[in-house]
């Protein structure tokens, strides 16, 4: 089964630790990435720009909104999302409390990712079918 973890970290442990220990740090979390790999766990993951960096879109009273940041004032701020497999919850709970960002402060929420195919296909048909019916 797939899972999406979505990585949290907050500015303060990052920032408050010296260069080398940051160079340590990132070491540890891609040595881990590596692992995960060669066993077959991580499929895929991006890091994201700093919090700062984001845009939020949302619609109110049919209008657009768009904002600089992120929509929740939180200390902690997205960092990444890394699609892990994983043959049930709890072992992609063991798998991602070993990650080296989660002694730094880091958290990690794991949840099942939705498989979506059988509904894109149905409401394919339904489109085609609507496009067939314009077009007699």
């Amino acid at each position: 089964m797939k899972y999406i973890c979505l990585g949290y970290i907050e500015d303060k442990y990052f920032v408050g630790l010296s260069e080398k220990e940051q160079r340590e740090f990132m070491d540890n979390c891609f040595a881990y990435d590596e692992e995960l790999k060669k066993g077959g766990h991580m499929v895929g993951g991006e890091a994201l720009q700093h919090a700062s960096t984001a845009t939020t879109l949302r619609q109110r009273n049919g209008k657009t909104a768009i904002t600089d940041g992120p929509f929740a004032e939180t200390k902690e701020y997205l960092g990444g999302i890394m699609l892990l497999e994983a043959k049930d919850l709890n072992e992609a709970i063991q798998l991602m409390s070993k990650h080296p960002s989660v002694r730094m402060g880091g958290t990690w929420e794991i949840r099942p990712s939705a498989d979506l195919s059988a509904m894109v296909a149905e409401s394919k048909k339904r489109r085609e079918g609507l496009q067939e019916v314009r077009h007699a």
